[in-house]
Protein backbone atom coordinates (compact mmCIF):
# COMPACT_ATOMS: atom_id res chain seq x y z
CA UNK A 1 0.00 0.00 0.00
CA UNK A 2 1.28 3.45 -0.86
CA UNK A 3 -0.01 6.86 0.08
CA UNK A 4 1.09 10.40 0.69
CA UNK A 5 2.30 10.98 4.22
CA UNK A 6 0.50 13.64 6.20
CA UNK A 7 2.71 16.27 7.80
CA UNK A 8 3.54 16.21 11.50
CA UNK A 9 1.32 18.45 13.58
CA UNK A 10 3.12 20.82 15.90
CA UNK A 11 0.23 22.14 18.01
CA UNK A 12 0.14 21.22 21.69
CA UNK A 13 -3.44 21.99 22.58
CA UNK A 14 -6.80 20.79 21.35
CA UNK A 15 -7.64 23.79 19.18
CA UNK A 16 -4.36 23.87 17.27
CA UNK A 17 -4.39 20.12 16.73
CA UNK A 18 -7.94 20.17 15.43
CA UNK A 19 -7.25 23.10 13.12
CA UNK A 20 -4.17 21.32 11.79
CA UNK A 21 -6.21 18.20 11.03
CA UNK A 22 -8.58 20.32 8.94
CA UNK A 23 -5.65 22.06 7.22
CA UNK A 24 -3.98 18.84 6.03
CA UNK A 25 -6.76 18.10 3.50
CA UNK A 26 -5.07 14.80 2.61
CA UNK A 27 -6.69 11.39 2.62
CA UNK A 28 -5.58 8.47 4.74
CA UNK A 29 -5.16 5.71 2.15
CA UNK A 30 -6.03 2.66 4.21
CA UNK A 31 -8.99 0.47 5.06
CA UNK A 32 -11.36 1.19 7.93
CA UNK A 33 -13.52 -1.82 8.72
CA UNK A 34 -16.50 -0.53 10.65
CA UNK A 35 -18.34 -2.81 13.06
CA UNK A 36 -22.04 -2.58 13.73
CA UNK A 37 -21.70 -1.17 17.25
CA UNK A 38 -21.44 2.60 16.60
CA UNK A 39 -21.82 3.71 12.93
CA UNK A 40 -22.42 7.38 13.90
CA UNK A 41 -19.06 7.57 15.66
CA UNK A 42 -17.36 5.92 12.68
CA UNK A 43 -18.88 8.49 10.33
CA UNK A 44 -17.69 11.33 12.56
CA UNK A 45 -14.15 9.92 12.48
CA UNK A 46 -14.22 9.61 8.69
CA UNK A 47 -15.11 13.30 8.39
CA UNK A 48 -12.05 14.24 10.48
CA UNK A 49 -9.46 12.36 8.38
CA UNK A 50 -11.35 11.98 5.08
CA UNK A 51 -11.15 8.20 5.29
CA UNK A 52 -13.61 6.10 3.30
CA UNK A 53 -15.77 3.90 5.53
CA UNK A 54 -18.16 2.77 2.84
CA UNK A 55 -16.49 -0.65 2.66
CA UNK A 56 -17.01 -2.35 6.00
CA UNK A 57 -18.12 -5.78 7.09
CA UNK A 58 -21.15 -7.85 6.33
CA UNK A 59 -22.54 -9.39 9.50
CA UNK A 60 -25.23 -12.01 9.84
CA UNK A 61 -26.31 -14.56 12.42
CA UNK A 62 -27.27 -18.18 12.11
CA UNK A 63 -30.53 -19.36 13.61
CA UNK A 64 -28.69 -20.62 16.69
CA UNK A 65 -27.15 -17.18 17.33
CA UNK A 66 -23.67 -17.73 15.90
CA UNK A 67 -22.08 -14.67 14.28
CA UNK A 68 -20.90 -14.70 10.67
CA UNK A 69 -18.62 -11.93 9.39
CA UNK A 70 -17.48 -11.29 5.82
CA UNK A 71 -14.98 -8.56 4.85
CA UNK A 72 -16.57 -6.63 1.99
CA UNK A 73 -13.38 -5.64 0.15
CA UNK A 74 -9.77 -6.71 -0.33
CA UNK A 75 -7.43 -5.79 2.53
CA UNK A 76 -4.31 -7.54 1.19
CA UNK A 77 -1.12 -5.75 2.30
CA UNK A 78 -3.19 -2.89 3.78
CA UNK A 79 -3.26 -1.22 7.19
CA UNK A 80 -6.70 -2.05 8.58
CA UNK A 81 -8.49 -0.19 11.38
CA UNK A 82 -11.47 -2.02 12.87
CA UNK A 83 -13.71 0.21 14.97
CA UNK A 84 -15.92 -1.44 17.56
CA UNK A 85 -17.07 -0.22 20.97
CA UNK A 86 -18.42 -1.93 24.07
CA UNK A 87 -22.12 -1.17 23.70
CA UNK A 88 -25.00 -3.60 24.14
CA UNK A 89 -25.10 -6.47 23.35
CA UNK A 90 -21.44 -6.48 24.34
CA UNK A 91 -20.82 -10.20 23.80
CA UNK A 92 -22.15 -10.09 20.23
CA UNK A 93 -20.12 -6.96 19.54
CA UNK A 94 -16.98 -8.59 20.94
CA UNK A 95 -17.40 -11.75 18.85
CA UNK A 96 -17.96 -9.66 15.73
CA UNK A 97 -14.71 -7.80 16.45
CA UNK A 98 -12.68 -10.97 17.02
CA UNK A 99 -14.03 -12.66 13.90
CA UNK A 100 -13.39 -9.53 11.82
CA UNK A 101 -9.78 -9.36 13.05
CA UNK A 102 -9.26 -13.03 12.25
CA UNK A 103 -10.83 -12.61 8.81
CA UNK A 104 -8.53 -9.67 7.99
CA UNK A 105 -5.51 -11.61 9.22
CA UNK A 106 -6.35 -14.56 6.96
CA UNK A 107 -6.96 -12.10 4.11
CA UNK A 108 -3.29 -10.98 4.33
CA UNK A 109 -3.75 -7.56 5.94
CA UNK A 110 -0.39 -5.94 6.67
CA UNK A 111 -1.33 -4.55 10.10
CA UNK A 112 -4.59 -4.74 12.04
CA UNK A 113 -5.48 -2.08 14.61
CA UNK A 114 -8.49 -2.54 16.86
CA UNK A 115 -10.00 0.88 17.58
CA UNK A 116 -12.01 0.50 20.78
CA UNK A 117 -13.38 3.84 22.03
CA UNK A 118 -14.69 1.95 25.07
CA UNK A 119 -12.77 -1.20 26.00
CA UNK A 120 -15.03 -4.21 26.80
CA UNK A 121 -14.87 -5.80 30.26
CA UNK A 122 -12.48 -3.10 31.48
CA UNK A 123 -14.02 -3.13 34.97
CA UNK A 124 -12.92 -6.74 35.48
CA UNK A 125 -9.24 -5.86 35.72
CA UNK A 126 -8.22 -7.55 39.00
CA UNK A 127 -9.04 -10.35 41.44
CA UNK A 128 -11.20 -8.43 43.91
CA UNK A 129 -12.63 -11.57 45.53
CA UNK A 130 -11.86 -15.27 45.77
CA UNK A 131 -12.01 -17.19 42.47
CA UNK A 132 -12.79 -14.00 40.52
CA UNK A 133 -11.57 -13.93 36.90
CA UNK A 134 -9.46 -11.15 35.41
CA UNK A 135 -11.63 -10.90 32.32
CA UNK A 136 -9.88 -7.84 30.88
CA UNK A 137 -6.73 -9.98 30.61
CA UNK A 138 -8.75 -12.66 28.82
CA UNK A 139 -10.00 -10.06 26.31
CA UNK A 140 -6.41 -8.95 25.71
CA UNK A 141 -5.38 -12.55 25.02
CA UNK A 142 -8.33 -13.08 22.67
CA UNK A 143 -7.50 -9.96 20.65
CA UNK A 144 -3.89 -11.05 20.22
CA UNK A 145 -4.78 -14.63 19.29
CA UNK A 146 -7.30 -13.34 16.74
CA UNK A 147 -4.47 -11.46 15.02
CA UNK A 148 -4.62 -7.90 16.36
CA UNK A 149 -1.33 -5.96 16.04
CA UNK A 150 -2.24 -2.73 17.82
CA UNK A 151 -5.01 -1.33 20.03
CA UNK A 152 -6.26 2.26 20.26
CA UNK A 153 -8.66 2.93 23.11
CA UNK A 154 -9.79 5.77 25.34
CA UNK A 155 -9.80 6.31 29.09
CA UNK A 156 -9.32 2.74 30.27
CA UNK A 157 -11.05 2.02 33.56
CA UNK A 158 -7.69 0.83 34.87
CA UNK A 159 -4.48 1.87 33.11
CA UNK A 160 -2.76 -1.40 34.06
CA UNK A 161 -4.88 -3.12 31.39
CA UNK A 162 -2.24 -1.90 28.93
CA UNK A 163 0.14 -4.34 30.63
CA UNK A 164 -2.14 -7.27 29.82
CA UNK A 165 -1.06 -7.02 26.16
CA UNK A 166 2.10 -8.07 24.35
CA UNK A 167 1.26 -5.64 21.53
CA UNK A 168 1.23 -1.81 21.54
CA UNK A 169 -1.76 -0.21 23.29
CA UNK A 170 -2.47 3.52 23.05
CA UNK A 171 -4.80 4.67 25.81
CA UNK A 172 -5.76 8.13 24.55
CA UNK A 173 -6.73 9.90 27.70
CA UNK A 174 -4.75 12.67 29.27
CA UNK A 175 -4.83 15.57 26.82
CA UNK A 176 -7.89 14.78 24.77
CA UNK A 177 -10.37 13.13 27.14
CA UNK A 178 -9.51 15.59 29.87
CA UNK A 179 -9.31 18.47 27.38
CA UNK A 180 -12.82 17.78 26.14
CA UNK A 181 -14.08 17.78 29.71
CA UNK A 182 -12.18 20.96 30.54
CA UNK A 183 -13.46 22.77 27.45
CA UNK A 184 -17.04 21.87 28.33
CA UNK A 185 -16.66 22.90 31.98
CA UNK A 186 -15.05 26.23 31.02
CA UNK A 187 -17.93 26.98 28.63
CA UNK A 188 -20.65 26.16 31.13
CA UNK A 189 -19.27 27.36 34.49
CA UNK A 190 -17.25 30.17 36.01
CA UNK A 191 -14.16 28.97 37.84
CA UNK A 192 -14.65 31.36 40.76
CA UNK A 193 -17.41 29.21 42.26
CA UNK A 194 -16.45 25.82 40.84
CA UNK A 195 -15.26 22.65 42.56
CA UNK A 196 -14.26 19.41 40.81
CA UNK A 197 -15.38 16.25 42.58
CA UNK A 198 -14.20 12.65 42.26
CA UNK A 199 -17.02 10.19 43.07
CA UNK A 200 -14.47 7.72 44.50
CA UNK A 201 -10.85 7.47 45.58
CA UNK A 202 -9.91 5.59 42.42
CA UNK A 203 -10.83 8.57 40.24
CA UNK A 204 -8.99 11.12 42.36
CA UNK A 205 -6.03 11.32 39.96
CA UNK A 206 -8.31 12.16 37.01
CA UNK A 207 -10.26 14.74 39.02
CA UNK A 208 -7.09 16.28 40.45
CA UNK A 209 -5.59 16.71 36.97
CA UNK A 210 -8.70 18.51 35.74
CA UNK A 211 -8.94 20.65 38.88
CA UNK A 212 -5.27 21.66 38.52
CA UNK A 213 -5.71 22.66 34.88
CA UNK A 214 -8.79 24.71 35.75
CA UNK A 215 -7.16 26.20 38.85
CA UNK A 216 -10.03 25.21 41.14
CA UNK A 217 -10.41 23.18 44.32
CA UNK A 218 -10.86 19.42 44.51
CA UNK A 219 -13.25 17.32 46.58
CA UNK A 220 -13.42 13.54 46.89
CA UNK A 221 -16.30 11.26 47.82
CA UNK A 222 -15.30 8.02 49.51
CA UNK A 223 -17.75 5.21 48.75
CA UNK A 224 -18.19 1.78 50.24
CA UNK A 225 -19.68 -0.86 47.94
CA UNK A 226 -20.38 -4.26 49.52
CA UNK A 227 -22.09 -5.79 46.47
CA UNK A 228 -21.78 -5.05 42.73
CA UNK A 229 -23.65 -1.96 41.46
CA UNK A 230 -24.78 -0.98 44.98
CA UNK A 231 -23.10 1.67 47.15
CA UNK A 232 -23.80 1.44 50.87
CA UNK A 233 -22.21 4.64 52.22
CA UNK A 234 -20.61 7.84 50.89
CA UNK A 235 -18.46 10.40 52.74
CA UNK A 236 -17.44 13.80 51.31
CA UNK A 237 -13.91 15.14 51.78
CA UNK A 238 -13.72 18.80 50.75
CA UNK A 239 -15.79 22.00 50.72
CA UNK A 240 -18.66 22.40 48.22
CA UNK A 241 -20.79 24.90 50.13
CA UNK A 242 -22.43 27.37 47.72
CA UNK A 243 -20.41 26.13 44.73
CA UNK A 244 -21.15 24.50 41.41
CA UNK A 245 -19.92 20.94 41.88
CA UNK A 246 -18.84 18.91 38.84
CA UNK A 247 -18.32 15.18 39.24
CA UNK A 248 -15.84 13.67 36.76
CA UNK A 249 -15.61 9.93 36.11
CA UNK A 250 -14.87 7.40 33.38
CA UNK A 251 -18.09 5.33 33.45
CA UNK A 252 -21.79 6.02 34.02
CA UNK A 253 -23.64 2.70 34.03
CA UNK A 254 -26.63 2.28 36.32
CA UNK A 255 -25.92 5.81 37.65
CA UNK A 256 -26.64 4.82 41.24
CA UNK A 257 -23.26 6.16 42.35
CA UNK A 258 -23.80 9.49 40.57
CA UNK A 259 -27.26 9.86 42.10
CA UNK A 260 -25.96 9.20 45.61
CA UNK A 261 -22.99 11.51 45.03
CA UNK A 262 -25.31 14.29 43.84
CA UNK A 263 -27.39 13.87 46.98
CA UNK A 264 -24.28 14.06 49.16
CA UNK A 265 -23.17 17.24 47.38
CA UNK A 266 -26.57 18.89 47.77
CA UNK A 267 -26.70 17.84 51.44
CA UNK A 268 -23.39 19.64 51.94
CA UNK A 269 -24.69 22.85 50.36
CA UNK A 270 -23.60 22.63 46.72
CA UNK A 271 -25.41 25.17 44.53
CA UNK A 272 -25.60 22.72 41.61
CA UNK A 273 -24.54 19.13 41.13
CA UNK A 274 -23.30 18.11 37.67
CA UNK A 275 -21.39 15.19 36.15
CA UNK A 276 -19.07 14.86 33.14
CA UNK A 277 -18.29 11.25 32.21
CA UNK A 278 -16.27 9.64 29.41
CA UNK A 279 -18.28 6.45 28.81
CA UNK A 280 -22.07 6.58 29.16
CA UNK A 281 -23.46 3.03 29.26
CA UNK A 282 -26.70 4.28 30.86
CA UNK A 283 -28.03 0.75 31.27
CA UNK A 284 -31.14 -0.52 33.03
CA UNK A 285 -33.15 2.12 34.90
CA UNK A 286 -30.31 4.67 34.72
CA UNK A 287 -32.41 7.36 33.03
CA UNK A 288 -35.12 7.09 35.67
CA UNK A 289 -32.42 7.25 38.35
CA UNK A 290 -30.99 10.44 36.82
CA UNK A 291 -34.42 12.02 36.39
CA UNK A 292 -35.34 11.47 40.04
CA UNK A 293 -31.90 12.40 41.44
CA UNK A 294 -30.45 15.68 42.66
CA UNK A 295 -28.15 15.70 39.63
CA UNK A 296 -28.77 18.83 37.55
CA UNK A 297 -26.90 17.65 34.46
CA UNK A 298 -25.07 14.58 33.14
CA UNK A 299 -22.70 14.99 30.18
CA UNK A 300 -21.31 11.87 28.49
CA UNK A 301 -19.01 11.54 25.49
CA UNK A 302 -19.97 9.68 22.32
CA UNK A 303 -17.58 6.74 22.78
CA UNK A 304 -20.83 4.80 23.18
CA UNK A 305 -24.09 5.42 21.32
CA UNK A 306 -26.67 7.19 23.44
CA UNK A 307 -29.45 4.69 24.25
CA UNK A 308 -32.85 5.61 22.80
CA UNK A 309 -34.42 5.91 26.24
CA UNK A 310 -31.77 8.49 27.21
CA UNK A 311 -32.33 10.82 24.26
CA UNK A 312 -35.52 12.25 25.73
CA UNK A 313 -33.95 13.02 29.12
CA UNK A 314 -33.32 16.77 29.39
CA UNK A 315 -30.66 16.24 32.05
CA UNK A 316 -28.47 14.14 29.73
CA UNK A 317 -26.20 15.75 27.13
CA UNK A 318 -23.53 14.30 24.82
CA UNK A 319 -20.18 15.77 23.75
CA UNK A 320 -18.29 14.73 20.63
CA UNK A 321 -14.74 13.43 21.03
CA UNK A 322 -14.42 11.65 17.69
CA UNK A 323 -11.53 13.96 16.75
CA UNK A 324 -9.50 12.26 19.49
CA UNK A 325 -9.65 8.82 17.93
CA UNK A 326 -9.36 10.29 14.42
CA UNK A 327 -6.09 12.00 15.28
CA UNK A 328 -4.74 8.84 16.92
CA UNK A 329 -5.56 6.85 13.76
CA UNK A 330 -3.98 9.48 11.50
CA UNK A 331 -0.79 9.60 13.55
CA UNK A 332 -0.57 5.81 13.77
CA UNK A 333 -0.95 5.45 10.01
CA UNK A 334 1.73 8.08 9.33
CA UNK A 335 4.15 6.69 11.90
CA UNK A 336 3.98 9.90 13.92
CA UNK A 337 4.26 10.19 17.68
CA UNK A 338 1.04 9.84 19.67
CA UNK A 339 2.63 11.05 22.91
CA UNK A 340 1.43 14.59 22.16
CA UNK A 341 -2.09 13.31 22.87
CA UNK A 342 -1.09 12.40 26.43
CA UNK A 343 0.46 15.70 27.53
Amino acid sequence: MTGKRLHLLSGKDLDSLFQAIEATNTRVYTHSIIGTSHPEFAKAISLQIDCDISQGIETSRFSNGETSVTIATSVRDNDVYILQTACEPVNNVLMELLIAISACKMASARRITAVLPCFPYSRQDKKDRSRAPITAKLIANMLEVAGCDHVITMDLHASQIQGFFNIPVDNVRNLYAERAMIDYIEREFTTTDLVIVSPDAGGAKRAAAIADKLGVELAIIHKERKVANKVSRMVLVGDVQGRNAVLVDDIADTCGTLALAAQVLKDHGAATSNAVVTHGFLSGPSVEVIESSQLDRLVVSNTLPLPPHAMSCKKIQQMDISYTIAEAIRRTYNGESISVLFR
